[in-house]
Parts: C-alpha cells; structure tokens; sequence
C-alpha cells in the first residue's frame, strides 16, 4: 500500500512537494491504514477519532497536504483563488475569481475546468479532482495532469481514497435530480 499511496500522493502533488516529502506522507498514512491504535499511540499529538468520517490513514493523507496541493473552500471563487495562487504570478489565468460570484456551481466548475484544462499543454492539461471527504469545508479538490487521471482514479480505488473529476461528478449528481 506504501508504493501506491506514495504514487498518488506523488501524482497529485504534480511536483509540488519533495520527493521525501511524499514519502514519508506515504510511509505514516501505510502505518496508519496499517494498525491506527499504534499509529495513534506512537503520535499522541493527532487530533483524530472514531467520529471522523474517513479512516485514519486517509486522515493522515489529507492531513499532510500542503495548501498548495490540497485546496478546501466554502464556495468556487474560493476555491479558485487558491488554485491560482497556488501557480504563483508567473502564470497569467484569464478566468478571475471574482467572476465565479454569484454564478451558479456548474457553470462556476466548468469555467474553472475550461481554464485548467488550457493549463500545461504537454499534459493536457489540468483536471480539479474531488478528493476525500470535505471535513471543514464545502469543497476539497486537489488538480491532475490530464494525462496523469487514469492512474490517478486507480490508485485511488485502491487505496480506498473517494475522488472523483469534480465537474463531471456534480454534472452527474445534477442530472440525477
């Protein structure tokens, strides 16, 4: 499970954190998954119980992003203005947050989408990815290269963390209503 979780940590960190980083995120979230009573023993300064929604291991994951990777908000502008200051001032994005205001949030996901997907061309792009259980906010997202999204939904299934294409998905729970 180590060798997986350190490749989707790996994969949707899109070189945003260290290698070693991501590897001992990796080798703490495996020990978690692995036995959390001893985990939990060994860190007694974690902030986790059995009311969490997600297991421990997946806790320790998200947990351990850093803002620039994982991205939680309340509403789509600003979500997006964590993705865009999260690509820093060399990068020019056309969409602005203060556009997603007031619209509606499948028009907001797509519009963030359309602008993340002219992003990197070489990977085609970048795909916002719902990931995990939100614990504190509304939205969590982490971005995927395009071409990275395949490997990314499976190592996810096997790991067992939810994510999921966030515009696609709340298409699909809209057309459900």
């Amino acid at each position: 499970m180590k060798a997986q979780l350190e490749e989707l940590i790996s994969k949707i960190s899109s070189g945003c954190m260290a290698p070693e980083d991501v590897a001992r995120i990796a080798e703490e979230a495996a020990q978690a998954y692995a036995d959390p009573q001893a985990f939990l023993a060994a860190n007694p300064d974690i902030n986790y119980d059995d009311s969490f929604p997600i297991p421990l291991g997946e806790w320790v994951v998200v947990g351990s992003l850093p803002e620039t990777v994982l991205f939680q908000a309340d509403s789509y502008d600003a979500l997006f203005q964590q993705i865009v200051e999260s690509f820093g001032p060399q990068v020019s994005f056309v969409l602005k947050p203060k556009q997603l205001v007031k619209v509606e949030p499948l028009k907001a996901l797509n519009r963030i989408q359309v602008q993340l997907s002219s992003l990197s061309p070489e990977t085609q792009g970048y795909v916002l990815l719902d990931f995990s259980e939100p614990l504190d906010d509304e939205l969590q997202a982490v971005l995927v290269y395009t071409s990275d999204l395949p490997r990314v939904m499976e190592l996810a299934v096997a790991v067992g963390i939810y994510a999921a294409p966030a515009y696609e998905s709340l298409k699909a729970a809209q057309a459900e209503l």
